[in-house]
C-alpha cells in the first residue's frame, strides 16, 4: 500500500472496509467521515484570521468573537516573506509573532489548521514568497528544481521546529491538528509537466518527514498522494467538487468565501447569509463534510505594501468580522445559529448512515439515523425561484427558495438558511479630527528626475522588479535627446507590463494611465512638445504590488517595455534609473527621517507630493479611520507605520472609490503627537482628509411566522433550549444603548431593513410597544405573537415583524 510508504511514521489502522479505515497520529487521526481527535469524531467549524493582517492587540479579540461565533478551529497561512525578508534572516516579533497567536488560539480552548505553504497566494504579495528567492541562480519556483526546494523546506523545517519547542502540535498537548503543504498547486501543475508531478510528490513526503504526526491536507489538489487529505475551495464545493480522492478521507472545505477578492476599480463582491449557510449546510449533508474553514472570518487590513497586484487595502472586509474586528450582522449571527443547529445533529452526521427521500422536481430530504431510534434530517429547496410545502413523515413544511430546514429529530425545524433572525447592522463613521487648514499641513516634493542626474544606466530598458527588488512601488527610467530644429510636436508613445505610467517632459506632466488586475499591461499616446535643445523625457512606472499567482512566476515581468517618438524607437536608447522616491530613501515618514528635511508650509495641491501633518489619540476604544476620498494615489504612515496603498482616484462602474476609509490601529499610536505622513501620486486635496470613528449606530430586525425558533447556543450542555416563538433580538454594541425606534411595524410590512414601508396589516401600537421594550437598553427582545401587541389586526394574514432602531 502506498500509503505506508508516505507516512511511514504513522501506523495504519485497518478496521474493515470503506470509511472504517483510520489513518492515526498521536491525538489526531482520520477515516472517510472525519477528522478523529483523541478518539472521537468531530464535526468542526473553523475561521481564517490571518494573525498579520491585524495587530496582536486585537488578537484576543478576534479569537474570542470566533468561538462566540460556534467555531471551533482558527486557520491561518504562514507568511514566509514577512518571517524571512533576507536568506536566514527572521522576523517573528509584533504582527509576526506567529507563536504568541496559535497560543492565544489555544488559551480560548480552539484548534489550529496551519497552512504553512509556503506558497500562499492569498492575494498576498509574490504569493507570500521573499524576493531574494527571485535572484538565486538557476531556481524556477514551485518545480522539481534543487535550489527552489532546498530553500523551502529549509523554511517548512523552521516553523515545524518552532512550532515543536513550544509544543504547539496536539500530539504534544497543543492546539494544532491539521498543517498543510503547497497551496492549489493542480492550478500550475500542468504547467511543469513531468517536473510538477515529481515536485507534487516530493512536497508530501517532505512534509511527512516532518514527523508533526498530525494529518497534512493539500487544497484544491485532486491528486493529492498519499495520506495529504485533498480539500475543496470555494463557494460552491457541495456542488463543485469531485469529493475526495480516496473512500478513506474525509470531506474538508479550505475556503468557504465570505466574499471575494477585490481589485481597484471594482466594487466589494457581497455574498449573503443565506448563500453562505445554505452551501455550507449541504456540502455536510451531501457531501458527508466534516471541517468547513470560512475564508476569511476575519480578512483585515494589507499594511505596508503587502497586497497582491492591484489588490486593496483592506481585506475581505465583507467577511463575518469586518477589517477592523467589528461583528458584521446577519452573517456573524445567521451563521451562528447554523452551527448550533448543525451540531445538535452532529452524532448522526458523524456516525449514521445517509438515505436520501425525493420530495419533488427539486426538493429533497438528506436524513442520517443512527442506533436508538437517532435521526437528522435536512429538507433540500433547490429551487432558485419559488417557495414550496412538501411532505415529510407525514408533516408538511415550508421551504423558501434555495433553502435548507434543519430537523434534528427528523420532526422540529430549528433552522432554515434562509430565514435569517438575525439583526441587521449598519456601520458608520464619523469625523472626529479634520484636517482642513493649511497650517495642519507641511509638504516636501518631489523631483522629477533628469538623466544626468542619474547613476544607474543602462542601453536597454530594464525589467522593473529585477531593479527595484521589490524595494519600492516606484522606479523613474529616463532619457534625453537633442532637438536641433525649431520646437514642434512629437507623437510619444509607451508600452508596459504594469500597472501605472506617468510620463513627464522636461519636469512637465504630459500623460498618464494604468491597467487593471484583469489587463495590467498598458499603452500610453500623448502629443508632446519638444524644444530646441536638449529635451529630458522621464517615465515614473508603478506598481501596485507584486503578482500573487501562476507558473513561472520567476519569469514574470513589469515596467517599461518600449517608448517610440514620432514612430522612432528609443527601447535601445541610453537609459537611466532612479529606484524608489527621494522620501522613501530619506524616511521622511519617520520621526526621524521627517526631522532631516526641510518642509514648506502647505499651499495648493500639487503631485508627486509627501504631507505630513500631527494629531493626538481621540479617547476611546473604537476604532479610527483615515478618511481619504479626496485623495488620489499613494500611501499612508502613521508613526512611521505604512497602513497601506490607496487609490481612491481609480473608480468603480458605479463611480465609487474601491476604499475610502483606511484602518489606523489604535496599536500603532501614542497618546499625542502622532506622525501622518502621506505619499500623493495625484492632485488630491489633503484639508478634506479627516480622522473618523467606526461605529455600529443602525441594529433592524425582522421575523416572520414561518421562522423557526432561534436556538439558544448559550444552553449547550448536552441539549439545546429553544424559545416556542420567533422574536425580534436587538443589540447594540458596548456603551452604546437603543435611542429611537425609527420604524416598526406587527403586521405586514413590505420590504426589509434595507428599504420597508407599512402594509395593508400593521397593529397601530406596534412602535409603542417597542419603545417600552427597548428604548434606553442595549439590548432587547420582542416576541412575534399577536397576544404581544394586543389582537390580531387582520385574522388569517400570515404576520411579519419588522423593526429599525438607533444607538447612541
Amino acid at each position: 500500500m502506498v500509503w505506508l510508504v508516505w507516512w511511514s511514521i504513522i501506523p495504519l489502522v485497518v478496521a474493515g472496509g470503506g470509511a472504517n479505515v483510520v489513518v492515526e497520529g498521536a491525538n489526531v487521526s482520520y477515516d472517510g467521515r472525519s477528522l478523529i481527535i483523541d478518539g472521537h469524531r468531530k464535526l468542526l467549524f473553523s475561521g481564517s484570521i490571518h494573525y498579520p493582517r491585524s495587530t496582536p492587540d486585537m488578537w484576543p479579540s478576534l479569537i474570542a468573537k470566533a468561538k462566540q461565533g460556534g467555531l471551533d478551529v482558527i486557520q491561518t497561512y504562514v507568511f514566509w516573506n514577512l518571517h524571512e525578508p533576507q536568506p536566514g534572516q527572521y522576523d517573528f516579533t509584533g504582527r509576526n509573532d506567529i507563536v504568541s497567536f496559535i497560543k492565544q488560539v489555544q488559551q480560548q480552548g480552539l484548534y489550529v489548521c496551519l497552512r504553512i505553504g509556503p506558497f500562499i497566494e492569498a492575494e498576498w504579495t509574490y504569493g507570500g514568497l521573499p524576493f531574494w528567492l527571485h535572484d538565486v541562480p538557476g531556481i524556477v519556483f514551485r518545480s522539481n528544481n534543487h535550489q527552489f526546494k532546498l530553500h523551502m523546506k529549509n523554511f517548512t523545517t523552521k516553523i515545524v521546529n518552532m512550532m515543536k519547542a513550544d509544543n504547539l502540535f496536539n500530539s504534544q498537548g497543543g492546539p494544532i491538528i491539521l498543517s498543510q503543504i503547497e497551496n492549489e498547486y493542480q492550478m500550475v501543475e500542468g504547467a511543469y509537466h513531468e517536473d510538477g508531478t515529481r515536485y507534487l510528490k516530493w512536497t508530501a513526503q517532505m512534509a511527512v518527514d516532518q514527523n508533526t504526526s498530525e494529518p497534512w491536507i493539500m487544497c484544491k489538489q485532486d491528486d493529492a498522494p498519499g495520506p495529504m487529505i485533498n480539500t475543496c475551495n470555494g463557494m460552491r464545493c457541495a456542488e463543485t467538487w469531485k469529493g475526495p480522492n480516496s473512500p478513506n478521507k474525509p470531506s474538508m472545505w479550505t475556503e468557504n468565501w465570505t466574499s471575494f477578492l477585490q481589485p481597484y476599480g471594482e466594487g466589494p463582491r457581497m455574498r449573503s447569509a443565506q448563500d453562505l449557510a445554505f452551501h455550507t449546510t449541504l456540502f455536510i449533508v451531501k457531501m458527508k463534510g466534516s471541517f468547513v474553514n470560512y475564508y476569511m472570518y476575519h480578512g483585515g487590513t494589507n499594511f505596508g505594501r503587502t497586497s497582491a497586484s492591484f489588490i486593496i487595502t483592506g481585506y475581505y472586509d465583507q467577511a463575518p468580522l469586518d477589517e477592523y474586528g467589528m461583528i458584521r450582522q446577519p452573517k456573524y449571527g445567521h451563521l451562528k445559529h447554523m452551527h448550533a443547529a448543525l451540531k445538535l445533529c452532529s452524532h448522526a452526521l458523524l456516525y449514521g448512515e445517509l438515505t436520501t427521500q425525493h420530495l419533488g422536481i427539486n426538493q429533497e430530504a438528506y436524513v442520517y439515523t443512527g442506533s436508538s431510534s437517532e435521526c437528522a434530517a435536512f429538507l433540500l429547496n433547490n429551487s432558485s425561484k419559488k417557495s414550496v410545502q412538501v411532505v415529510f413523515r407525514n408533516f408538511t413544511y415550508s421551504l423558501p427558495p434555495k433553502s435548507i430546514s434543519i430537523l434534528p429529530d427528523c420532526k422540529n425545524v430549528v433552522f432554515n438558511t434562509a430565514m435569517v433572525s438575525t439583526q441587521v447592522n449598519t456601520r458608520s463613521m464619523q469625523p472626529i479630527i479634520r484636517f482642513n487648514t493649511p497650517q495642519q499641513w507641511e509638504v516636501f516634493s518631489e523631483a522629477v528626475p533628469q538623466f544626468d542626474q542619474t547613476s544607474l544606466r543602462s542601453n536597454t530598458l530594464l525589467e522593473q522588479m529585477n531593479t527595484t527588488k521589490d524595494d519600492s512601488d516606484y522606479l523613474w527610467y529616463t532619457m534625453s535627446i537633442q532637438k536641433n530644429s525649431p520646437e514642434a510636436q512629437y507623437m510619444l508613445e509607451a508600452n508596459s507590463r504594469g500597472h501605472v505610467l506617468r510620463a513627464y517632459v522636461n519636469g512637465a506632466l504630459v500623460g498618464s494611465t494604468h491597467g487593471t488586475r484583469k489587463v495590467p499591461n498598458i499603452t500610453f499616446k500623448e502629443t508632446i512638445s519638444l524644444s530646441t535643445g536638449i529635451n529630458n523625457i522621464s517615465f515614473l512606472n508603478i506598481m501596485v504590488g507584486l503578482p500573487d499567482s501562476g507558473p513561472h512566476m520567476e519569469h514574470k515581468h513589469s515596467g517599461l517595455s518600449e517608448v517610440l517618438i514620432q514612430g522612432v524607437n528609443f527601447t535601445s536608447h541610453s537609459w537611466g534609473y532612479q529606484v524608489g522616491l527621494l522620501g522613501e530613501k530619506l524616511s521622511v515618514y519617520t520621526a526621524e527621517g521627517s526631522s532631516n528635511v526641510s518642509w514648506n508650509q502647505y499651499e495648493t495641491p500639487n503631485m508627486l507630493t509627501w504631507y505630513k501633518t500631527t494629531f493626538d489619540m481621540p479617547e476611546g476604544d473604537s476604532p479610527i479611520v483615515l478618511n481619504l476620498g479626496s485623495m488620489g494615489k499613494g500611501e499612508a504612515w502613521i508613526n512611521g507605520q505604512s497602513i497601506g496603498r490607496y487609490w481612491v482616484s481609480f473608480k468603480t462602474p458605479s463611480g465609487s472609490p474601491s476604499q475610502t476609509w483606511y484602518n489606523v490601529p489604535r496599536y500603532f499610536l501614542k497618546p499625542t503627537g502622532n506622525l501622518l505622513v502621506l505619499f500623493e501620486e495625484e492632485y488630491g486635496k489633503p484639508l478634506n482628509i479627516s480622522l473618523d470613528s467606526v461605529s455600529v449606530n443602525k441594529v433592524c430586525g425582522r421575523v416572520t411566522d414561518l421562522h423557526p425558533p432561534m436556538i439558544n447556543s448559550w444552553g449547550v450542555r448536552g441539549r439545546f433550549h429553544w424559545r416556542p416563538w420567533p422574536r425580534v433580538h436587538l443589540r447594540c454594541p458596548k456603551k452604546r444603548i437603543i435611542s429611537k425606534i425609527v420604524f416598526a411595524s406587527h403586521g405586514n410590512p413590505l420590504g426589509d431593513c434595507g428599504s420597508y414601508s407599512i402594509g395593508n396589516c400593521h397593529s397601530s401600537n406596534s412602535k409603542q410597544i417597542v419603545e417600552k421594550a427597548c428604548l434606553g437598553r442595549r439590548q432587547c427582545s420582542i416576541s412575534h405573537t399577536t397576544e404581544n401587541f394586543g389582537g390580531d389586526p387582520c385574522p388569517g394574514t400570515p404576520k411579519t415583524l419588522l423593526v429599525d432602531a438607533r444607538c447612541e
